[in-house]
């Protein structure tokens, strides 16, 4: 058999589309454990965690690879189910005489092509919100402030958070009036941004340090949180965010209903002796992860 035979048969289709989505089900348990410091973790440290956690998985070396990883096996897992759709669908050009799919074969499965294209269409928005707007977008994102109480801070002053443990005071990124003798004085700004995140002193152009991406903050504005101390604009249609994201995980939750046993089959290793316990194990998964990640925008919105 030629390569190009090989590489184009729905075996080897079959084999990519289970590894790939094998893959994304370890992903969605990582992502899911990132995503619950957001109601776990309150206050200033929960807020700090995750955006700690935040800088962590945008600058390791190792993450970024496993990321790109991820959006690979993200679009090669959508075209590949395309392609098998349409492969099969030219196989059995004419429906049969008596069809009765409901007798072999469960709902989710018949609908996967359908599900995994508003699995995909989810993706897409969701990344254009946050991945976008924290990696790509040239808009400065609002980084993460904090409001000390130490001796020689001002109550209520905001200070810049560093990634080396240490503070700027945020009224120094900007020109101030100050009060003198001989009237109102302008006072220049001492420090300035940076390529997103890097704090400089403006005279000297010398680093202090690096500070973290608010994604804390967008994301909690994002699903409705009204409280003070974000920057990041009100959304009011939180209701319609909200929405949109308990219906995608309860569309994901029907893919992987089908979809993990399913991988498991075509990579041979659902045998007679496991088959009852990963059925379990799938069904579990495909209830449990979704709910879980369908909670945490809910509870946001309804803090």
């Amino acid at each position: 058999m030629s390569k190009s035979a090989v590489l184009s048969s729905s075996i080897v289709k079959k084999y990519w589309m289970a590894l790939t989505g094998l893959f994304l089900c370890l992903f969605l348990v990582g992502h899911l454990l990132g995503n619950l410091q957001l109601i776990t973790h309150t206050g200033e440290s929960g807020k700090l965690a995750f955006n700690e956690y935040a800088h962590f998985m945008a600058t390791n070396p190792f993450i970024k690879i496993m990321a790109y990883l991820t959006y690979f096996s993200i679009l090669f897992h959508a075209i590949d189910g395309i392609l098998l759709t349409i492969q099969n669908k030219k196989a059995r050009p004419q429906d049969y005489v008596y069809n009765n799919p409901g007798a072999n074969s469960s709902t989710p499965s018949r609908y996967m092509a359908v599900l995994g294209t508003l699995v995909l269409v989810f993706i897409v928005m969701h990344m254009a919100n946050f991945w976008y707007r924290t990696k790509v977008s040239s808009a400065q994102m609002p980084l993460h402030t904090v409001s000390l109480k130490s001796e020689g801070v001002e109550p209520g002053a905001k200070l810049y958070a560093t990634i080396s443990g240490s503070y700027l005071p945020v009224d120094q990124f900007s020109e101030s009036t100050q009060m003198t003798q001989q009237g109102e004085m302008n006072v220049p700004a001492q420090f300035e941004i940076r390529n997103g995140n890097e704090f400089y002193e403006k005279n000297n152009n010398i680093k202090m340090g690096e500070g973290y991406k608010d994604l804390h903050g967008l994301v909690m504005t994002y699903f409705g949180q009204t409280k003070e101390g974000y920057e990041n604009e009100k959304n009011d249609l939180a209701w319609l965010a909200v929405s949109f994201y308990v219906l995608a995980m309860a569309v994901l939750s029907f893919h992987l209903w089908h979809g993990f046993a399913s991988a498991f089959q075509t990579l041979g290793l659902r045998s007679k002796k496991y088959v009852g316990t990963i059925s379990m194990a799938g069904k579990l998964f495909a209830i449990v992860v979704p709910a879980a990640f369908a909670i945490i925008p809910i509870l946001i919105y309804l803090a």
